[in-house]
């Protein structure tokens, strides 16, 4: 097989992704991997410093690609609104939406306070809820193939100690992805979820202490942590809408078999 024949299944040159979230670990990865693979991103996020970063990662990877760091909260309609306008603006078009952006805790379940239930379920779900929607309706009044991938988590069906907003969060996004692929799949929306394992990366270091490093590793066939840049061969697949096609509704699950185990 030729390169060639990989472009053209993929289809993803000169494609545009924004990927929310997209100054952390695993989401940059994302990103850095779909300019890979030609496409024009814009990372939504809101740390200018780390963005500046990130971005320099990918030019200095690819440096014919195209990167932009958009400021905004991914929590905030009015950000995402106009993360949207200036992509358009920028490149024309958007072809794939990335929603990434995640917090978490590990505060014991009775000491939970209104105050974090709420940050957690506003940057995991509600950023989620907002970018499906202001992406969704352009999507469905641009008239061409769109992709939307949710950051999902293994928690979002097995139980997991100490991330219990976390979790409740992770959860609601699957259900709520398998709800926008029905309701838009005859629109040439698809809408799927992304699921990593254990990737540690800032927001898991804290909770990742050695007798739960231990047990992971018990859990995990492979027995090893994965790599941001092992995210990205699943992410290029549900962004593409001739690889990926008929893939919508889904939860691709890359946690070297974590999620397999029981006993």
């Amino acid at each position: 097989m030729s390169e060639s024949y990989f472009r053209d299944l993929y289809d993803l040159e000169g494609k545009v992704a924004v990927l929310f979230g997209g100054t952390g670990e695993l989401v940059s990865a994302i990103a850095k991997g779909f300019a890979g693979a030609g496409m024009k991103v814009a990372l939504g996020g809101r740390n200018p410093d780390k963005a500046r970063a990130r971005i320099e990662e990918i030019r200095s990877a690819f440096p014919a690609s195209e990167a932009v760091f958009i400021p905004g909260q991914a929590g905030s309609r009015e950000d995402v609104e106009r993360t949207l306008a200036q992509t358009l603006e920028q490149w024309g078009r958007v072809d794939v939406l990335v929603n990434g952006a995640g917090v978490n805790s590990a505060t014991p379940f009775l000491e939970i306070s209104d105050e974090e239930f709420n940050r957690i379920l506003n940057t995991n779900l509600q950023s989620v809820m907002i970018g499906c929607q202001v992406f969704g309706k352009h999507f469905l009044s641009a008239g061409h193939p769109a992709s939307i991938l949710n950051i999902s988590s293994a928690s979002a069906r097995i139980p997991l100690s100490r991330v219990f907003t976390y979790s409740a969060s992770k959860a609601a996004i699957l259900n709520l992805t398998l709800n926008l692929a029905r309701e838009w799949g005859e629109k040439g929306i698809r809408v799927n979820a992304l699921t990593p394992g254990f990737f540690p990366a800032e927001q898991n270091r804290k909770v990742l202490t050695p007798e739960r490093v231990e047990s992971i590793m018990r859990h995990t066939p492979m027995n090893r942590f994965g790599n941001p840049e092992e995210l990205v061969g699943a992410a290029l697949l549900l962004a593409s809408s001739r690889a990926g096609a008929f893939i919508t509704g889904a939860d691709l699950v890359v946690d070297g078999g974590f999620t397999a185990m029981t006993i």
